[in-house]
């Protein structure tokens, strides 16, 4: 077995990993730290979230600073808050032992005048969001001419959320002589243009298959009507007594309906968006990884940098629209080598795209039937059953009170003890789910063009062009011949509209296409392509999203701003409240 003493780690780096209870690297550690500890080469590290990428780009980096010399030498950019705050503390848990090491996290949303206090004072480290980064590059408060070693974590995140320019713009400020490291989970076209572009000759690692998902996440979907969504995520949590998840959404606005709704219905929920204090991130933060919640209900800008161990679900109420955030979602759970379960909660519409996704992580979904009022009374039963069976009994604590408990329960058989314990909680449930409704979509009841596009082999897309823009289908055609490389047959149906249009597109190309027109501009605007929804009916956009950290410049696009219902009805009800208690929830 390969240990870190053998990866070439000083003594000092060590003895802290050692007091972290560290016993062996993971994969993407053994083969990233010796190549990094070289120090004079370029690197390109892929693995998926939960991999231990942070101590295979920290440890090196600790060990070839100059503790002496009080000015940064190296610099890590990465995409959230959370990421910076989990990156800074990480840093210095490892380097307890090396000395006198200062590492400063930089991020929006906490007191400037703070960070640049502790930048005046001396740092080695820098650990920082691009947005705050470039307000103090701007007010000339850090010079960056000792920087040896820049890493860019998350890099494939950081281009999503819009921050290329401010990259460029940090980077432009640091030696060209530095070493480039860059970590991601996935590895799109943007990710690799960064690394021609920042990179000479990098040393490429793959741990896994490329944009692949984890091998031990299970990956489900669930099939219902849009507006029983909310009933569904219920009982799937009911289902699974000792879930301790992660619910994403797509926007603030309903992950603080949904937590809310969860709250009054009895559930330790909260949620967590980019609408939140500094201070109210932290304080739901800490109550999650206290497991004082059961539920953290969340967006994806939000949840990125969430490193909390022991996650066993994550529940897509929403599908992302960028298929390589589902990895970055599911990413959440079964970190360190442990397993878990990615859930979609979807409408029939959205069966393509769990193709899509299948496609992207090259692993096939299973698709679940929401479980029944029955099924959910047997699993809440037998968790309590089990839970008392494997309670840990204080003998001392508890003798003094037994005589008098077993008085209570003198004229009682076994038999009825067991019945009347059991139904304290039990009952609640019954009455909560008698008749319950089936909440699954039926096949039949599925519409004939829905049942056509999942078994056809071509997927129907949308494209904001239209007839507006002087298309009829004979140019709609060429121009995504042109734009794609594909011949005219890989391509179906074209149905021309007035802004946009749908088009079908084999399933096979389907990622070539979303691929091609990645950076594809008509007439100073940029093109989009989007798995089609219900008929010509387009979910609402984002509308102007505002940045986490105080982020990038230009270019903002955001996956959680604004958007209303988006086209359908919710009722977070669900058909009716929760028993009104509240759950005590033992990890």
């Amino acid at each position: 077995m390969t240990t870190f003493e053998s990866l070439g780690l000083k003594e000092s780096i060590l003895k802290g990993i050692t007091d972290l209870g560290f016993v062996a690297p993971t994969p993407i550690q053994e083969k990233a730290i010796p190549v990094l500890l070289s120090g004079d080469r370029d690197f390109v590290g892929l693995a998926q979230t939960g991999t231990g990428k942070t101590a295979a780009f920290g440890l090196p980096l600790l060990q070839q600073i100059d503790v002496n010399l009080h000015k940064p030498q190296g610099l890590v950019l990465c995409p959230t808050r959370e990421l910076c705050l989990q990156i800074t503390n990480d840093l210095k848990n490892f380097s307890k032992h090396l000395g006198d090491v200062s590492i400063v996290a930089v991020y929006g949303g906490s007191s400037i005048v703070q960070q640049l206090r502790e930048l005046k004072r001396g740092v080695h480290i820098v650990v920082a969001t691009p947005g705050r980064l470039l307000d103090i590059i701007d007010r000339g408060a850090i010079n960056f001419d000792n920087v040896r070693y820049a890493v860019l974590d998350e890099a494939d995140e950081m281009l999503n959320m819009g921050f290329q320019e401010d990259i460029n713009s940090i980077l432009s400020n640091t030696p060209e002589e530095k070493t480039t490291w860059l970590f991601s989970a996935t590895m799109p076209q943007e990710v690799r243009r960064i690394a021609q572009k920042y990179m000479e000759d990098p040393f490429e690692l793959t741990v896994g298959n490329k944009n692949s998902g984890n091998a031990n996440i299970e990956h489900e979907y669930y099939v219902v009507r849009p507006r029983e969504k909310y009933a569904a995520l219920k009982r799937l949590v009911d289902y699974n007594p000792d879930i301790f998840g992660i619910v994403f959404t797509r926007t603030k606005i309903e992950s603080q309906e949904i937590a809310e709704s969860l709250i009054k219905d009895g559930y330790n929920a909260d949620a967590l968006h980019g609408d939140l204090t500094q201070q109210q991130r932290d304080k739901v933060m800490k109550r999650f990884r206290e497991r004082a919640l059961q539920v953290l209900v969340a967006t994806d800008v939000a949840a990125r940098g969430i490193d909390v161990d022991n996650v066993t679900h994550v529940i897509n109420y929403e599908l992302p629209d960028d298929v390589e955030n589902y990895t970055h979602r599911s990413g959440r759970t079964a970190r360190a080598g442990k397993s878990g379960t990615s859930i979609a909660i979807i409408s029939s519409r959205d069966i393509g795209k769990i193709r899509q996704i299948e496609r992207v992580i090259g692993k096939k979904f299973t698709k679940g039937d929401v479980p029944d009022g029955f099924a959910v009374c047997e699993k809440q039963l037998f968790g309590l059953v089990h839970r008392v069976h494997n309670v840990t009994v204080n003998e001392e604590q508890i003798e003094p009170y037994l005589e008098r408990i077993n008085e209570e329960f003198a004229n009682m058989s076994k038999e009825e003890l067991i019945k009347r314990f059991a139904s304290l909680e039990f009952n609640q449930f019954l009455e909560y789910y008698q008749d319950a409704a089936d909440l699954n979509v039926k096949e039949e009841k599925r519409s004939f063009e829905d049942r056509r596009r999942e078994n056809s082999k071509f997927t129907r897309l949308f494209i904001n062009l239209g007839s507006v823009d002087d298309f009829n289908r004979g140019d709609m055609l060429r121009y995504l011949c042109d734009n794609t490389g594909l011949r005219g047959n890989k391509i179906g149906r074209i149905d021309l509209k007035g802004v946009y249009s749908f088009f079908e597109v084999e399933n096979d190309a389907v990622e070539k296409v979303t691929q091609s027109f990645k950076k594809v501009e008509y007439n100073g605007r940029s093109v989009r392509i989007e798995m089609s929804q219900d008929g010509d009916k387009r979910r609402g956009g984002g509308g102007g999203g505002r940045r986490e950290d105080g982020g990038p410049r230009k270019r903002w696009h955001s996956t959680e701003g604004g958007g209303g219902n988006r086209g359908e009805k919710r009722e977070y009800s669900g058909g009716g409240s929760r028993p009104p208690f509240k759950r005590k929830f033992n990890a």
